[in-house]
């Protein structure tokens, strides 16, 4: 094994955990993007797809929240 591998394979796992979790917690794809230097954000998709699953559920799960009692969300001319 080349002198400083397993130090390289360790920083590398902890740059593809610090987007997975950054991705998990809501932060935007395009900030993850920057953070992690990827000349676009579709490398950062892709590469992250294995997240989307659950953040595709969380996203459904937050859009049916604000439609279960728009009054308690949002302020219209009608209830304002």
């Amino acid at each position: 094994m080349p002198v400083g591998h397993a130090r390289t394979g360790r920083l590398h796992d902890a740059r593809h955990s610090h987007a997975s979790l950054m991705l998990k917690q809501g932060i935007h794809p395009k900030v993850v993007q920057e953070r992690l230097g990827h000349s676009s954000i579709q490398i950062t998709l892709d590469t992250y797809s294995h997240v989307a699953p659950g953040l595709q559920e969380a996203a459904a799960k937050r859009f049916d929240e604000a439609f279960s009692s728009p009054t308690e969300h949002y302020q219209t001319p009608s209830n304002a």
